[in-house]
């Protein structure tokens, strides 16, 4: 019971740091494989313009397998973390065990869309035989593999929601490493491997995720004593299932909405390949930044949760603050790093055509980066209150009611010739800055409602 002691008697500020250092270097390197792949397939010998472009089509793919995942692990997180805050182990056993199951059931439906949906999915964006064939051929890979990412995205929700936020991270370094190794050998072909260009670095990132998916199971079952494990436990119960998902979907729904968002933009920006892929390249360092505040995101959620389950007004407010504190901090260190070095980051991808509409994106979309993070913040705070409509309405507006129509209206005067692609990046700062108001909103209705009446 000494994690469940941390979790109800260590002072929140210094909590939230020990549990959130860990899962921001996680989420961080989570984005580090999309950088990394990027990064080594921008540098190939040959045909690296159209690799790049195939990743740019298959990234939302790529977004949607990780949102299921992930959100199903929020709810997971939550829920287990608030069972354990009320002592009730039979309940957190039966969470667990549910959550493994509906991996499953993920993972089955991934499979099925990567044998037979991965070539229309491309072939909707984009009338290059060449990016097409590239871009089924990744994906493929990513789909039928995809059982590492599902598996290892639930496993160190379950660590997370114990205090053992350290080992999800030390899971999450093996991949990376494993990945980033494999990369450049099977890209380019070395020793007895032979090259295999943008295949090559879907195997290299499946087999990273797969080698992290392993290593946070053995973790688990060794370090999760709180509550059982077994078999047994994975039998289904729908009220389980519908508590995690009334916490994980809004989680889910967002994360999704990131993905509808790249591809619906991936389609306004169909007129211009070149503006295409920079924005593509941009959303990945953009993620690396946004990553930060969602891993932070993800202390902020099992610790107000376990206050609000043994009903510690004082510590959820504790939470509140020094989560949006440490947030703020965060996106200035980001914002700063993209806006001072954007060039660097260009010579990285080996940009060519797209180098100049990936400098000004970068410019002018990092603006945003301090409100997004607040509005991250802000859903973390609601999924841990049962604040899911909230969460879910935040989404919303950062990722389609205003992004998605103002893109369109910009795109408009860009395609007469009336302006430069510039004007369609700054969308992004206008909505963040929209929705963080709205938040701030649902936070004073929720603080009223939900934590100032607790006994």
């Amino acid at each position: 019971m000494v994690k469940s002691n941390k979790m109800k008697e260590m002072p929140v500020n210094k909590l939230m740091i020990q549990m959130g250092i860990p899962m921001i270097l996680s989420m961080a390197l989570q984005a580090v494989y999309n950088i990394v792949d990027s990064a080594f397939v921008g540098n190939m010998r040959s045909g690296s313009e159209a690799a790049l472009n195939a990743l740019t089509l298959v990234f939302p793919v790529q977004m949607l397998m990780v949102a299921i995942g992930i959100g199903t692990g929020v709810g997971t997180n939550a829920l287990l973390a608030r069972t354990l805050g009320q002592g009730n182990t039979k309940k957190a056993a039966k969470v667990a065990g549910n959550s493994l199951f509906l991996g499953i059931i993920i993972y089955v439906i991934c499979l099925l869309f990567g044998i037979l949906g991965v070539k229309a999915y491309i072939s909707s964006q984009t009338v290059d035989p060449e990016v097409i064939s590239r871009g089924t051929s990744y994906l493929r890979i990513c789909c039928v593999i995809s059982f590492g990412i599902i598996f290892f995205s639930l496993f160190e929700k379950l660590l997370q929601a114990t205090g053992h936020s350290l080992y999800s991270t030390i899971g999450q370094v093996v991949g990376a490493v494993v990945n980033i190794i494999l990369d450049p050998i099977m890209i380019y072909g070395i020793g007895p491997v032979p090259e295999m260009g943008i295949e090559g670095a879907a195997y290299a990132t499946v087999i990273g995720q797969v080698a992290s998916a392993v290593l946070l199971f053995i973790f688990h079952i060794r370090l999760n004593t709180e509550f059982e494990h077994g078999v047994r436990y994975m039998k289904p119960y729908g009220g389980i299932i519908r508590e995690i998902y009334a916490i994980g979907l809004p989680a889910i729904i967002a994360q999704a909405l990131m993905s509808i968002m790249v591809y619906v933009m991936n389609l306004i920006l169909k007129f211009s390949p070149s503006a295409q892929t920079a924005y593509g390249l941009f959303y990945k360092v953009q993620q690396f930044v946004l990553f930060l505040a969602f891993g932070l995101r993800d202390a902020i959620t099992p610790i107000i949760a376990f206050s609000y389950g043994m009903h510690s007004k004082k510590r959820i407010q504790d939470g509140i603050k020094y989560g949006l504190i440490y947030t703020i901090l965060l996106m200035i260190v980001g914002m700063a790093i993209t806006e001072i070095f954007p060039g660097a980051f260009a010579t990285l991808f080996n940009a060519r055509q797209s180098r100049e509409y990936f400098i000004k994106a970068m410019r002018i979309i990092s603006i945003s980066f301090i409100f997004a993070g607040i509005n991250v913040a802000y859903q973390g705070i609601y999924q841990a209150l049962n604040g899911g409509v909230e969460s879910l309405v935040i989404s919303l507006l950062r990722q389609l009611v205003i992004i998605l129509p103002l893109t369109g209206i910009f795109s408009i005067f860009v395609r007469n010739g009336q302006m430069e692609v510039s004007l369609i990046w700054w969308a992004f700062p206008i909505t963040e800055i929209i929705a963080c108001l709205v938040g701030y909103i649902f936070l004073t209705k929720i603080r009223k409602n939900k934590v100032e009446s607790l006994s």
